[in-house]
């Protein structure tokens, strides 16, 4: 036998040996993220790019607990099935750490039914229903946007000032729309009892009728009205309403309008005095947000949109439950969560042990046609520690858990 092709062979083995040492031996923390890219870009644009910023931010320091951290993302076809295909595909192929993201609240629940079934730590960034956290929520699965009753509690004081008794509601006919007509129609009821629901518009998602929609809630003459659509629905509903003189002289309470994604492209087109929550970038003057603003405008020439502060939040989330974990192991990291304090560009939030919800708020105002253009006007930040349930109410929805 050749000696000299021996030690090639030892070589070439060594080497190999060295390419195929799996990504956590070398150091690397994988992040997989599934999302509805395609489906819902004025939001996940933005969130993708915010994430992005934080990955670039924390490997800049060091990473993590001395390992770099690496982000793995999958589209998800605005699918539940096809969520969960990708994040298996995220589990046993590229054998990540940690799993996060979503946004439709029907794909969040998939995924977090997932992690529970797998074991594996998800943090959901976007996903609003109230079943994230309560009734369906799991020992695995922890959430950081404030969800639809949070939101809900934080416009119904507003709405209750209206002093309007003949409410219609309008939204999309999946989980995060039902989610938040219910929790809105519960608090307002409770506050007003007096409060009637003369009308109900429900229609698909991404599939409005907008002219039927406006003109059956016309028909019904009610003195407000709660909207819950968003995205180009959204955009088709305003777009009719304005046409047919439904929103003349009638309040609109309506969640996420203020948010950039959904109040920019309605432009000259935008309603006045609708309390909304929402994101108004351009006002928010805090040490924590201008650093924020600052790196994300260098970085990409753009300002940012309500997705880039969830995506960045959520990236962050992660590496500050792992540091204080010292580990990815699963269990170890749903231990550090319990009371994780996170610095964020709202300001610092707290993910809550009894419902592994995050205290992040949002800002409620009124939308203003400036110019032509929609903003956010009279707006306040509300910490969303003060419009969560209490720890009982908590541990009786999660009884199944």
């Amino acid at each position: 036998m050749n000696p000299l092709r021996h030690v090639f062979s030892a070589a070439a083995l060594a080497v190999f040996a060295i390419a195929v040492v799996p990504a956590h031996a070398q150091g690397v923390i994988k992040i997989g993220e599934v999302n509805s890219y395609k489906a819902q870009p004025a939001f996940l644009e933005p969130y993708k790019k915010g994430m992005e910023l934080a990955v670039e931010e924390i490997n800049a320091k060091g990473g993590v607990n001395g390992k770099k951290v690496e982000l793995i993302t999958r589209d998800d076809n605005a699918n539940p099935g096809d969520a969960v295909r990708v994040a298996e595909e995220l589990v046993a192929r590229e054998k990540i750490d940690v799993l996060t993201g979503t946004f439709l609240s029907n794909t969040g629940l998939a995924v977090a039914d997932f992690a529970k079934q797998k074991k594996i730590f998800f943090l959901a960034g976007e996903p609003l229903t109230d079943k994230m956290t309560w009734q369906g929520g799991n020992e695995y699965t922890f959430r950081l946007r404030p969800g639809t009753y949070m939101q809900a509690a934080m416009l119904v004081p507003e709405a209750v000032k209206l002093n309007k008794k003949r409410w219609a509601v309008v939204y999309p006919n999946y989980e995060y729309g039902q989610s938040a007509v219910a929790a809105f129609k519960t608090l307002l009821k409770a506050a007003q009892p007096d409060v009637e629901f003369v009308a109900e518009q429900a229609p698909p998602l991404g599939k409005v009728d907008a002219g039927a929609v406006a003109q059956a809630l016309a028909d019904a003459k009610p003195d407000a009205i709660f909207n819950v659509l968003f995205g180009a629905d959204l955009s088709k509903f305003v777009r009719e309403g304005n046409t047919r003189g439904l929103f003349k002289d009638r309040a609109v309470v309506s969640v996420l309008t203020g948010e950039p994604e959904y109040l920019d492209p309605l432009k000259e087109e935008t309603p006045n005095g609708w309390i909304v929550t929402g994101y108004p970038w351009y006002g928010i003057q805090t040490p924590e947000h201008k650093a924020f603003f600052l790196a994300y405008h260098a970085k990409y020439n753009d300002y940012p949109r309500l997705g880039s502060v969830v995506g960045y939040t959520m990236i962050k989330s992660v590496a500050a439950g792992i540091a204080k974990a010292k580990s990815t192991e699963p269990l170890k990291l749903v231990a550090a969560f319990k009371g994780l304090p996170v610095d964020t560009p709202f300001g610092k939030i707290t993910y809550r042990a009894e419902d592994h919800q995050s205290t992040m708020g949002a800002f409620v105002g009124k939308t203003k046609n400036e110019g032509g253009k929609g903003v956010m006007v009279d707006y306040t930040y509300f910490d969303g520690a003060k419009f969560q349930p209490s720890a009982a109410d908590v541990k009786k929805s999660r009884a199944a858990d």
